[in-house]
Formats: C-alpha cells, structure tokens, sequence
C-alpha cells in the first residue's frame, strides 16, 4: 500500500504572507493602572496577603498562556511592568506558588484566526478576541 503524497501549497502574494508572520510575534498587553494589585487588608488574624487575586490571577494567565516556569513568568511580569511604567512590586515565584494553589482561576481558550488581546482592569482580567469572553 502507497503512502498518498502530501498536499503541496504555493504561496502567490509573498506580501500579506510575510505581513501575517509579522503579526503572529505581537504582543499588546494593556494594564489598568486602577487595578488592585495589593491586596485589601481583610482583619483576619494572621499576615494579610500582599497581593490581590487580581495580580495572581494576571501571573497565572501570563504562565499559561506563554508556557513558562513560574521564575520566568516573575521576569516577564516584571518586564512587562516596567515597559508599562508602573512601580508595582512582583511577587516571587514562591509566593505564586502557593497562591495558585487556593485560586480558582479558569482561563477560557477559543482558537481564532485574529489577536488574542488580555486586557487587565480594575475587576480582573478579560479577554478580548473576536467576542468578550
């Protein structure tokens, strides 16, 4: 029995094709500068947690979405932090370690065929696409 043979593709507008591999390396994150990225003081006994669910949940989704250790995804938050311009603390990969553990966090995941936008504001975090998830 024959293997069939592979189906052959021919690029004819070299243009829009290299346009197109020049927006799947785009990065646009948007951060709220309002957003709570300490946590609130509760009153419970015991030491408060320094940063909000928000942050964590933020962290995580960066984690996820670019498959990164939990050292490396305190590098790119803090990057992305500093090119935002915001003088927010990071926390260490310890603290992120045991947050994620008791945060219930869902991060839907939808292929589609334009951007995927994180937009992070004062409430959590959003995805926006081709629809608000």
């Amino acid at each position: 029995m024959s293997k069939p043979s592979p189906t052959r593709y021919r690029t004819t507008n070299w243009s829009d094709y290299n346009a197109a591999l020049g927006k799947r390396g785009s990065l646009l994150v948007w951060l709220d500068k309002d957003m709570a990225w300490l946590a609130p003081h509760e009153g419970r006994p015991g030491r408060p947690p320094v940063f909000s669910n928000a942050a964590i949940q933020f962290w995580i989704s960066i984690k996820v979405l670019f498959k990164l250790p939990l050292r490396q995804t305190a590098g790119m938050v803090a990057s992305l932090l500093r090119l935002a311009g915001l003088n927010w603390p990071v926390p260490d990969f310890s603290t992120l370690c045991r947050r994620q553990k008791t945060l219930a966090v869902q991060i839907p995941y939808r292929r589609v065929a334009g951007p995927l936008n994180p937009l992070v504001d004062s409430t959590g975090i959003k995805f926006l696409g081709v629809g608000e998830w």
